[in-house]
């Protein structure tokens, strides 16, 4: 065969394919839906994904399961997201943590935040706060401060992982206020809240929706918070801002996205699934009973988010010179 009819004779193969591709797009999904959350059950990330996959899932027409897959702040989970094929049947839930705070602080990540995914829509802003066992001697900010500052190195602080979002902001916070508290990383939320509900770790910075409940059983103690105003679930806890550190007063995002290169026809239906699904009354006050607020932006929109959020934390990690443990 002559080489020109054997490139015109791949041509045509590969536009034949196209329509089948195509095609497989504007089908989907004909299969269950894949959901990796990158920390251990019981955290925020994992109670906003819960609260929303059987919705999504019934507007998608098919299944879609959520799966724990936690470590190294969560970039294991990401790292999984980010590696799958982009067919749409394994998405990932993008938090701060991984797309930003983790990527910023931590050279190693095997991923790119901003080029190795899709973002397809930011489901809801969520305050952070900064709560206490009620065995710690202080039970509002003065006195937490004063207490830290008194004891430089007594104290020990839980987050979500080393790299995440409790740890970073943490360590800005112990930077822009002068104390020293040691960080004990966890694999997720979930086992970070369990010891410090549990006394073992006296101090812990977590995102609010899994927070709260210990909070409003007395088993926590708010001190502060990270978001727009105070908080109508905790009216006397104060903001970042009002104790003069602004810097700390940034609130987490709980997205949805693929791995790069997911079909336009793919983002489009997730989104518009994820948006119907927000606007349902009862998923719309679960997640607004938590302090959060519902978002449900745009691709475009998130993907800017993301960007960003990543410019931030990477400014924060230089300004304040923080380094992995």
């Amino acid at each position: 065969m002559k080489r020109s009819h054997f490139l015109l004779a791949a041509v045509a193969a590969l536009a034949a394919l196209a329509v089948p591709l195509s095609a497989l797009a504007e089908a989907y999904p004909t299969k269950p839906v894949r959901l990796v959350v990158p920390f251990a059950p019981g955290g925020t990330t994992d109670i906003v994904a819960r609260t929303i996959a059987d919705k999504i899932a019934a507007a998608l027409g098919q299944p879609m399961i959520v799966e724990n897959k936690a470590g190294g702040g969560g970039s294991v989970g990401a790292n999984d997201t980010a590696k799958s094929t982009p067919d749409g049947y394994a998405l990932g839930v993008a938090t701060v943590s991984t797309t930003a705070a983790n990527p910023a602080i931590n050279p190693r990540i095997p991923y790119n935040p901003i080029t190795d995914f899709t973002p397809i829509t930011n489901i809801a802003a969520t305050p952070n706060v900064i709560a206490v066992h009620p065995s710690f001697p202080a039970k509002d900010y003065k006195g937490f401060l004063a207490e830290l500052k008194k004891n430089p190195g007594k104290y020990s602080f839980a987050s979500s992982g080393t790299g995440g979002i409790g740890h970073l902001q943490m360590e800005l916070f112990k930077n822009l206020s002068g104390t020293f508290i040691t960080h004990i990383p966890y694999r997720g939320a979930g086992p970070a809240l369990n010891d410090t509900v549990a006394g073992q770790v006296p101090i812990i910075f977590d995102n609010m929706p899994s927070a709260l409940p210990f909070i409003k059983d007395g088993r926590l103690v708010a001190i502060v918070v990270s978001a727009p105003q105070r908080l109508s679930q905790l009216p006397n806890v104060p903001t970042f801002k009002e104790v003069g550190l602004e810097p700390v007063n940034r609130m987490a995002y709980y997205g949805i996205y693929g791995p790069k290169g997911l079909p336009k026809e793919v983002v489009d239906k997730v989104y518009a699934a994820v948006r119907k699904t927000t606007e349902l009354p009862e998923v719309k006050a679960r997640i607004e009973g938590t302090g959060s607020l519902v978002v449900a932006n745009t691709p475009a929109e998130f993907a800017a988010q993301i960007k960003a959020e990543f410019e931030v934390y990477k400014a924060v990690v230089l300004a304040q010179k923080l380094k992995l443990d």
